[in-house]
């Protein structure tokens, strides 16, 4: 089992005791051994085989024990047993977003509900509502949470597909018969929902190989195999498609199915303009054209848009929004690349919900190869997130002082995510804020403003010359959670007006601003500051994500202020509080 199967396992376990009743002291437990687990910088199988779970924070003996029997045998048989005390659907329901254990045991304790289709006909009939504690709002809201996901049914993050497409790929790469292996599609263009993968394979072994990889390990079954295309459902629920194409054919199927479909038939337009047909096996004649000059020769996917007269745009920008018309010109952007980041803002530590420490995340950032890390831990009216009072902030400001008098090309920079309050003040006064090295303001409550009185709360509070920077700025958590209804254009131009940074969050979950935003806030000159709003030292990862993002947006490196040198960074992150 993969570490994400095992951490599912788990927080089922926890769930279903919750369910039954049990001391929430142990169902917490549950909950600390998942955050443990997807946090880990060492593989499972390592830990289990050198009986070092236990020194693992969040993992007790009993999970230990029962981490390891999942790992060496791939079940539970405990977990079994507790599956079978409760319906087989009732699990679905934890996937609604809002919709805890407490309300879930009780509707199920009442009504004896325990699919999603049971749920809506109680929420519309009223029995919900009529249930002690809920109401006809929480009723409103619960069918609101299912609709959402019905829109949502078979989207995956970018950040859980990626890792599984790597594996596929890495283990086609490592076929003797495989000369050519690529993820294309959405994957590809690193959108950040996919719905399905497209894998491209070039080879002289066909069959062969679409066997092997029909009987991979992490496929859950087969739904169709032939002589060149094989389509499977991972045990991840994602559909799979693998292609298996000639040499000479690669180029121009990973070219085709990479996509967009609009990019497509904007490129298959111009094939035609010169009297060509261009498909994803190869270039031909045009029906009813005659052939003037040889077909171009194509050894590389570059050759097709060369041919075409276009230099070759990368797989990011191909959504039909002005690739065209650059790449013809000659003046694509030479787009942001991950190694060009420097550092980044927006990490959080146990001082408020992270599960690293400071010293722990300097250390992981020095290992990625940082040359500084910013500090921006919760503020004090976010108590879920055990935000910081001053006087924790100031303690954490002499830590930071004191770690950097220790560090040798390195920096820590002391900030806060500080909490937006619903009426645009922040939640920290000009003084504490004006002892830091820079700030994050984001929006954690009050989702549900009007767009107007929205928009008008995040202008109030980055117009404060001690914001540096605006986090997340629609607060959308992809498939689970709308973006608030806020003008972002708006908030660009206030950006722009104020020099306020706005934050690339690479949290799969969230990648907000959303990458259709940052050719606007290019044009208006609003740099990016791409954060990962890491909770752990793993989360420092999720930087590749946002560089992704950030290349989908049309972005160079001088857009980014994080691919800034140390030296240099400190007087961009001043340049706003006039310093």
């Amino acid at each position: 089992m993969t570490k994400e199967e095992i951490a599912g396992v788990l927080e089922n376990f926890g769930r279903l005791l919750e369910l039954k009743g049990e001391n929430p002291f142990k169902v917490r437990a549950y909950a600390n051994a998942v955050r443990a687990i997807e946090t880990l910088s060492e593989p499972l199988e390592t830990l289990v085989a050198e009986k070092r779970l236990e020194a693992v924070d969040g993992i007790g003996k009993a999970i230990a024990e029962k981490i390891a029997t999942l790992v060496q045998t791939g079940a539970l048989p405990q977990y079994d047993e507790l599956r079978e005390a409760f319906p087989p659907d009732i699990l679905l329901l934890f996937e609604l977003q809002g919709l805890g254990a407490k309300k879930i045991k009780a509707i199920y304790d009442a009504l004896k509900i325990s699919s999603l289709s049971g749920l809506e006909r109680a929420c519309r009939d009223g029995r919900v509502a009529a249930l002690p504690g809920f109401g006809e709002k929480t009723a409103a809201n619960i069918l609101a949470a299912i609709d959402h996901r019905k829109k949502n049914a078979g989207a995956f993050l970018l950040g859980d597909v990626a890792p599984v497409a790597n594996r596929l790929l890495e283990d086609l790469r490592s076929h003797p018969e495989v000369l050519h292996a690529e993820a294309a599609g959405s994957c590809r263009r690193a959108k950040e929902v996919v719905h399905d993968l497209d894998l491209i394979v070039a080879t002289r072994e066909a069959k062969l190989v679409s066997e092997d990889f029909a009987g991979h390990e992490l496929v859950e079954r087969v739904l169709a195999a032939g002589a060149t295309k094989t389509s499977v459902v991972l045990k991840n629920g994602l559909q799979c498609d693998l292609r298996v194409v000639s040499a000479a054919e690669y180029p121009f199927a990973i070219q085709y199915f990479t996509g967009s479909k609009e990019h497509n038939v904007r490129l298959r337009g111009r094939a035609l303009d010169r009297g060509w047909s261009l498909n994803e096996y190869r270039f031909s004649l045009a029906e009813g054209r005659t052939l003037s000059e040889p077909l171009p020769e194509v050894r590389e996917e570059a050759d097709i848009y060369r041919a075409l007269g276009l230099a070759n745009i990368p797989p990011e920008l191909r959504e039909d929004r002005g690739e065209f018309a650059a790449a013809e010109r000659g003046d694509l952007p030479r787009l942001v690349e991950c190694h060009n980041l420097r550092g980044t803002f927006h990490n959080h530590t146990t001082s408020s919900d992270g599960r690293a420490t400071l010293e722990q995340m300097a250390a992981a950032a020095i290992e990625l190869g940082l040359e500084y890390l910013g500090i921006a831990d919760h503020s004090k009216s976010s108590v879920q997130a055990n935000g910081l009072d001053a006087g924790r902030l100031e303690a954490q400001r002499a830590d930071i002082d004191r770690l950097n008098a220790g560090f040798d090309g390195f920096r820590l920079f002391a900030g806060t995510e500080c909490d937006i309050l619903k009426d645009g003040t922040l939640d920290f006064p000009d003084d504490v804020l004006a002892s830091l090295d820079y700030v994050v303001a984001s929006v954690h409550a009050s989702f549900t403003l009007s767009e107007a009185e929205m928009t008008k709360r995040i202008i109030r509070a980055i117009s404060n010359p001690h914001v540096t920077m605006l986090g997340h700025l629609t607060g959308r958590l992809l498939t689970t959670r709308d973006p608030y209804k806020v003008d972002i254009p708006a908030i660009i131009e206030a950006a722009a007006a104020t020099g306020t940074i706005i934050e690339l969050n690479a949290n799969p979950r969230r990648l907000d601003m959303d990458w259709r935003w940052w050719p606007l806030a290019k044009e208006k000159g609003v740099k990016c500051s791409i954060n990962p709003d890491a909770h752990s030292t793993r989360g420092l990862q999720d930087l590749a994500f946002g560089a992704r993002i950030a290349r989908k947006g049309w972005l160079t490196r001088d857009d980014v202020v994080n691919c800034l040198p140390s030296a240099k960074i400190a007087g961009v992150l001043a340049r706003k509080r006039g310093r």
